[in-house]
């Protein structure tokens, strides 16, 4: 009988485990975005393929136009969805770079002179 409770119990941790790693939030880097794109029209964009959890797009301070990117935070299997359906296709006349956010590291140490 533990037998059977202990596999039970070990098969539910895999299988919770499994199925959270799927519904995390994932960050998206979306580049080559025009001067004219706003939160709201990539949202629109994006909603296309799930729930849009968060957008943040880089504006210039002076202008407050986007700078041409900007992240958005979406459930994984939702976002991997959005990265396949929206990479390299045409949006207001600019190429859409769309891609998993990778996280940089340290530059070494190297100290600026």
């Amino acid at each position: 009988m533990i037998a059977v409770l202990l596999a039970i119990q070990t098969y539910w941790c895999y299988f919770m485990r499994h199925l959270t790693r799927d519904t995390e939030l994932k960050k998206i880097f979306v580049g080559s975005l025009p001067e004219s794109a706003t939160e709201n029209s990539v949202k629109e964009l994006f909603t296309k393929y799930g729930t849009v959890r968060s957008i943040h797009l880089v504006q210039d301070v002076f202008s407050g136009k986007c700078k041409g990117f900007g992240f958005v935070e979406m459930e994984g299997h939702e976002a991997r969805a959005a990265i396949t359906g929206l990479n390299r296709k045409m949006y207001k006349g600019k190429q859409l770079k769309v891609k998993f956010e990778e996280i940089r590291g340290s530059k070494g140490g190297k100290r600026r002179r």
